[in-house]
């Protein structure tokens, strides 16, 4: 990801970087509810404002077969699209362990369930606050 002026929270003032964080958070639930809506288990959104100014959300999945995470995957880039946010990187789509999209801010992670254990991403990154995404009254699983 390149940073610039609108990316950079040294250079970008409070309310720009607030009004970036918010979008990118946005576009975060997006790729979680699409990722539920495809039946992908255990997902979470790890805020990592305040860890690393490179990213500001993960969302992280788990499918059940190579077929369920390219699912996710698609649907996940095609609403993105739909909201102007085009992907910059994909990475793992023919291995079928892990299928990483970069859309900048927002970076989706479909993991199966022994290669999500084995990086860890949620204990990598625990200095990161978990979204609560999901409308009242609903469950992930």
């Amino acid at each position: 990801m390149t940073i610039t002026a609108e990316t950079n929270p040294e250079t970008a003032t409070q309310g720009d970087r607030s009004e970036q964080i918010g979008r990118s958070r946005e576009l975060a639930e997006v790729c979680a509810r699409v990722a539920d809506e495809c039946r992908a288990r255990d997902v979470r959104i790890l805020d990592l404002t305040e860890v690393t100014p490179v990213f500001d959300f993960f969302v992280i999945c788990s499918g059940n077969t190579r077929r369920q995470m390219h699912a996710v995957a698609e649907e996940v880039d095609r609403a993105m699209k739909e909201r102007g946010s085009k992907r910059i990187g994909v990475e793992g789509y023919d291995t079928g362990n892990w299928i990483l999209q970069d859309y900048g801010d927002v970076v989706l992670h479909v993991f199966t369930d022994e290669t999500r254990e084995t990086y860890d991403l949620e204990g990598l990154w625990a200095d990161a606050k978990i979204v609560d995404w999901q409308p009242p009254g609903s469950t992930t699983e």
